[in-house]
């Protein structure tokens, strides 16, 4: 793995936890450490360039996230994230963008629908060329725009917290061609329901767009 460096002179401890945290998250959510494998304090701390203690906060942290699992007088330990989670968090999901569509209709503004045309736009052109890397990239942009055009940062944050959980499902999901041309439409319609202040409508898109995914990856073994 590679080291990853930490500026020296940063004095604010909580950034600090909060780069080592995200970082092993990451790392967690990626795959890179697999699920009941000790992440040992020290090793972390060398890999990180940083002191044992903000790595032990950072494992707190995580375990209140459930993604570690911390053993009295043993260590930490990977817990990561299981296949019932997975459908879990998509299916909390589906409700939640649905509400977020919902919400959109009311406070969306026009930059916002400009730059929703435009990732749609960019994310057929990737799709007829396999792009699948700049694929996940605007599928990533395409829910952050309506995150944010709901209008509620508590909803933007959730979702955009589950969306890093899954991120490694959705890579392999939108890499079926297939799939990714069904997920393009869906965002369309999504986005045409929207503009036209189509409450009902976009919520039932948004959510069976989520549903849509869940069979994929279902279909998938994922």
């Amino acid at each position: 793995m590679e080291e990853f460096h930490f500026q020296k002179e940063m004095s604010d401890k909580y950034s600090l936890r909060g780069r080592v945290f995200t970082k092993i998250r990451e790392d967690i959510l990626a795959g890179v450490y697999k699920e009941n494998e000790e992440l040992k304090e020290v090793t972390l701390g060398q890999e990180l360039g940083v002191s044992r203690t903000p790595v032990r906060e950072a494992l707190r942290q995580l375990e209140l996230e459930g993604l570690v699992s911390i053993i009295p007088n043993k260590g930490a330990y990977v817990t990561g994230i299981t296949r019932k989670d997975i459908h879990d968090i998509y299916a909390i999901r589906s409700y939640l963008e649905g509400l977020c569509a919902k919400w959109a209709c009311r406070y969306i503004t026009e930059e916002q629908i400009e730059a929703l045309d435009e990732t749609i736009y960019l994310s057929a052109f990737h799709a007829r060329r396999s792009h699948h890397k700049q694929l996940v990239m605007l599928d990533n942009k395409f829910h952050d725009l309506i995150y944010k055009a709901s209008g509620s940062k508590i909803l933007n944050h959730v979702l955009s917290d589950f969306h890093h959980y899954v991120e490694r499902i959705r890579k392999v999901s939108l890499s079926s061609t297939n799939r990714a041309s069904k997920s393009i439409a869906e965002h369309e319609a999504i986005l045409e329901a929207i503009k036209q202040r189509d409450e009902e409508l976009a919520e039932s898109l948004a959510h069976e767009h989520i549903m849509n995914t869940i069979k994929n990856i279902s279909d998938q073994g994922l």
